[in-house]
This record gives C-alpha cells, sequence and structure tokens, in this order.
C-alpha cells in the first residue's frame, strides 16, 4: 500500500507542476494572441492561423515536459487551406492539449462556463472556439448552424461525438442529439411566425457533427486517441500518471449521407481501440 501511496504522491506532485507550466506558458502566450487579434480580425478572421500557432506552441511546451507523444499518420491531415470536419473519442482533459499539438485549425465546441476562466477562457474566445449551453436547444442549433457557416468560409471544426469523456476508457456511442431539440426549435419558429427558419431546421439532419460535413461536401477526420484517459482519467484531473499518448489519424472519409458518415467514422476509430487494447460500448 506504501508503493501505491508514493505513486499517488508522485501523480498529484506531476499534476500541480503541469498546471503551474501550462499557466505561466499561457499568461506571455495570450499576450501574443492579444497583441496579434486585430490583424488576425482584418485578415484570416475565420481559419485564425495565428492564434492557432501560439495556441499549437504553448500546447506543446506543456505537453513535452510531461509525456512522450507520438503521432501517426500526419499524411492524413488535410493542408489548413481545405476545411474538414475532424472528430475523435474522448477520454481525458488532456485531449485538447494533444489535439493542439497537430497545428490545425479547428474550432473546437466548449460549454460557454468555460469561456468565463480567467486567460484560458478568453484564450479560447480569441481562437474563435463555439459556445454551447447544453440543456438549451437553441443554442445547440446555433452551434450547428456556426459550425455550417465556418466551414463554408474555409474553417475546420472538431467534434467529440460521445459527447463527454468516456468514464471507463471504453468507447462511447457516437450520440443521436438533435430530434428533441429540432423539435422545440420548430415550435418556437412557429409560434414566431418564422416559418423559413421552421424548414431550415426540419431539414437538418439528426447527427450533428456528420451532417455539418454532409452539408457542406468536406470530408470527415477520425482521430483515435490512446493513452490520455490513463495519464489523466476523469474526475481526476489534480493528477498527472506517468506514460505516454499516441496519436493516429485515420483517412478522410467522404460522403453526403450523415448516418453513414458516422458509422463509418466510429468503426473506424473502434478498430483501432479494440486494436490496442481497448474496450468498446
Amino acid at each position: 500500500s506504501s508503493g501505491l501511496s508514493d505513486l499517488q504522491v508522485a501523480s498529484r506532485i506531476r499534476g500541480v507542476f503541469f498546471y503551474a507550466v501550462t499557466a505561466v506558458a499561457a499568461i506571455f502566450l495570450f499576450i501574443a494572441m492579444v497583441v496579434v487579434h486585430p490583424l488576425v480580425l482584418l485578415f484570416d478572421r475565420h481559419r485564425r492561423r495565428a492564434q492557432h500557432y501560439i495556441a499549437k506552441i504553448w500546447a506543446t511546451l506543456t505537453v513535452s515536459m510531461f509525456y512522450k507523444l507520438e503521432v501517426e499518420g500526419m499524411e492524413n491531415l488535410p493542408p489548413n487551406s481545405s476545411p474538414a470536419v475532424f472528430v475523435a473519442n474522448h477520454q481525458s482533459f488532456l485531449d485538447i492539449y494533444t489535439l493542439l499539438t497537430l497545428g490545425r485549425c479547428f474550432k473546437f465546441i466548449s460549454k460557454t462556463s468555460i469561456f468565463m476562466l480567467p486567460i484560458i477562457g478568453w484564450a479560447m474566445y480569441l481562437l474563435g472556439v463555439i459556445p454551447l449551453r447544453r440543456m438549451d436547444s437553441r443554442s445547440q442549433l446555433d452551434c450547428l448552424k456556426r459550425c455550417v457557416d465556418l466551414v463554408k468560409k474555409g474553417a475546420s471544426v472538431f467534434f467529440f461525438p460521445e459527447g463527454t469523456r468516456s468514464k471507463d476508457g471504453k468507447l462511447g456511442i457516437f450520440k443521436v442529439r438533435f430530434r428533441r431539440m429540432l423539435f422545440y426549435s420548430c415550435v418556437y419558429y412557429a409560434i414566431s411566425f418564422q416559418f423559413r427558419e421552421v424548414l431550415t431546421f426540419y431539414n437538418y439532419p439528426q447527427r450533428g457533427a456528420f451532417s455539418v460535413a454532409a452539408k457542406t461536401g468536406v470530408p470527415v477526420i477520425p482521430i483515435t486517441l490512446l493513452g490520455t484517459g490513463k495519464l489523466m482519467p476523469p474526475g481526476m484531473e489534480s493528477n498527472l500518471n506517468s506514460g505516454s499518448v499516441k496519436v493516429i489519424i485515420h483517412r478522410p472519409i467522404e460522403g453526403n449521407d450523415a448516418e453513414k458518415l458516422c458509422t463509418d467514422a466510429r468503426n473506424v476509430i473502434a478498430d483501432t481501440l479494440l486494436l490496442h487494447g481497448y474496450g468498446v460500448h
């Protein structure tokens, strides 16, 4: 038991240093983001490549000091000039750090409450991260519309289709989220006599990430994350265990059927997880 206690203490200490390093780096790099932001809004409002480059530096500085990162399949990443819908399994708080090191200008979706956090939340705003109130149907529809608009204007978007971090490390269901949301939104717009909006939302496909890809004609890029959940399991964000992380970027999947895109992307990620000894629900 003393050995286990020593490991826990070491993980806690490592976690403290992790947050100290990322906080100090964030302060200096946030200042750089603020300085370049006016030029970003003038010349690169949608992709925000300069801001994402700064975020890559921040994530790389933090990650490189605490765990080994291996990336496979970089050749499958489209260039920043080609929009795409990225999807991945979600295991840990570390997933965002890990994905930012790839240097691609994709827009994450985040709870609105996170934007209130000093420095980190403000940096997310400058990056163009998309806010979402999870239990608000209108917010969810606005989020979808904004994703479609961003992709049409050349930016990429990133989804975790499981909707939340896996509690047991196994791949969850890629959720069908929007049926009830669509119903209530259609009722709202009908009552408000905004019938054009009713038709727009009624015709929205049911699967969020994959409906965006199907509607805009851009490819889906599945990504499998391995190891982040072991380093920092959900509910244990104050600890950082030792270990390594592997990112596998799969070949793009194209098509105009959201249901098939969803099935194909989940199968690719599930097969990879099973191959590496992880479970699937």
